[in-house]
């Protein structure tokens, strides 16, 4: 066992310090299967709950149990028995003769055995084997479930790095292009070509620019922490990522496509065990109306002696005893309690089957709802796109005109503005459609596969 867990934990090192290089999606995923505390637990629940079908499973496995006993009685109990028992002529003993005391027994006793017991019959047992089974699958559909919030939540995290690198390039792409602008403008002003006005404005842009640049910077390492967080990788582990957030596929026709089966949604699938369960429940307070017959069987040896030192004359003072035979236990009266628990049994059922219905209902809802927002922010990404192309246009025709003379620099102030707006609305719009994308196929029970 020492080497099985050393080798499994040298496994899990390997795997996880040889991911060194630029990390995929799916390599993410893999190293967070691999090190998240979280879905190690689900996955310790998951072998508990095989153990506990084990234990089940010994119940009704042949019981063997051994014994050995050993009294030293130092001071044997005295009875008291009538003198007529001891008189030779019991008439001639007088009526008020006191009873005569007597010891029985020896001052040292043993005895060693073993009692076998095998259970033949009982409907219990095999109600409960099927329900520590049908447990398990539940605790498997638990690790499924952990493992899908875990898929959710680190694609989350991986796309927000992807959006805030993107942020970050753009941001840098205006802090380098205002910072050219503020430089020109300054010769412009030392040459006397541009006011002092204008370079206080280019200042104040710059400025700004300046500061989101830093903040972009800060969204960006706190996004890599949050995506380190939910991998279970060390905080002070070097992380870099490959991929662009061009590369999702955001095509909403295929996602309409796809075929969708209740079955698919883990919470679904619990639900119906849980009702499995429910109904084993209740042939199990069914079945315990049945009589229940179990064998038993015992050996062994007991000796009785005046002196300890003849305790090991194994062959003159030990003597055996054995017996065998069955036990049969019939249920005849329990106050009703096994009704009422049949009765509870039966409420429960139908909790369970409008717990299902109003599943379904919330399950249809929610991939309606997820396919309408992933179209709406598909089209709002469109527009801001588009937004974004023209904003940089006009602030490049702003700029052009403004250094050939023909425009202000409030023009090109104003053109930066809308710029960084339509940037701002744009990384918001790009942010919301891969969470709607992400969202849907969660809604849709395949974020797993994906």
């Amino acid at each position: 066992m020492f080497w099985v867990n050393t080798s499994f934990a040298q496994e899990v090192l390997s795997d996880s310090t040889s991911m060194t290089g630029p990390l995929s999606l799916e390599k993410c995923l893999q190293y967070a299967y691999q090190n998240n505390q979280t879905l190690k637990n689900a996955a310790l629940e998951q072998r508990i709950a095989k153990a506990d079908v084990n234990v089940t499973k010994s119940d009704g496995l042949p019981q063997l149990n051994g014994s050995v006993n050993y009294d030293n009685n130092y001071a044997i109990q005295t009875v008291f028995l009538p003198a007529v028992f001891f008189a030779e002529d019991p008439n001639e003993v007088p009526a008020d003769a006191p009873p005569v005391p007597v010891r029985f027994g020896v001052q040292h006793t043993a005895f060693a055995g073993v009692t076998l017991s095998q259970m033949l019959f009982d409907g219990s047992y095999f109600v409960g084997l099927k329900a520590a089974r049908t447990y398990s699958e539940l605790m498997q559909k638990d690790f499924n479930q952990s493992k899908t919030d875990l898929t959710e939540q680190v694609t989350k995290a991986y796309y927000t790095v992807l959006v805030n690198q993107e942020r970050q390039k753009l941001i840098n792409s205006n802090f380098n292009r205002l910072d050219t602008l503020l430089t020109e403008t300054k010769l412009m002003f030392e040459n006397g070509f541009a006011e002092k006005i204008d370079v206080d404005r280019i200042s104040v842009q710059f400025n700004n620019v300046q500061a989101e640049k830093n903040k972009a910077d800060r969204m960006t390492e706190v996004s890599y922490l949050l995506l380190k967080f939910q991998m279970g990788m060390p905080i002070e582990q070097e992380l870099a990522l490959e991929g662009q957030i061009s590369d999702i596929d955001m095509n909403l026709e295929m996602e309409e496509e796809q075929t969708f089966e209740y079955s698919d949604r883990i919470d679904y699938a619990k639900l119906q065990i849980n009702t499995e369960l429910t109904r084993l429940d209740l042939k199990n307070n069914r079945v315990q109306y049945l009589p229940s017959l179990t064998a038993n069987a015992s050996l062994g040896y007991n000796a009785g002696l005046d002196e300890f030192s003849e305790i090991t004359n194994f062959s003159d003072q030990w003597f055996q005893y054995g017996s065998f035979g069955a036990t049969l236990n019939i249920p005849i009266f329990d106050g009703l309690r096994k009704a009422n628990l049949i009765q509870k049994n039966k409420l429960q059922l139908q909790q369970l089957e409008n717990q299902t219905r109003l599943l379904e209902n919330s399950i249809d809802l929610e991939i309606v709802q997820s396919r309408v927002a992933l179209q709406n922010n598909l089209e709002t990404l469109e527009s801001q796109e588009k937004n974004l192309a023209l904003a940089q246009d006009v602030f490049n025709v702003a700029k052009i005109k403004y250094q050939e003379g023909v425009g202000s620099n409030l023009e090109v102030i104003t053109a930066q503005d809308d710029l960084q707006a339509a940037e701002t609305n744009y990384f918001s719009a790009l942010y919301d459609a891969v969470i709607a994308k992400v969202d849907l196929d969660k809604a849709l029970g395949n974020l797993l596969e994906q």
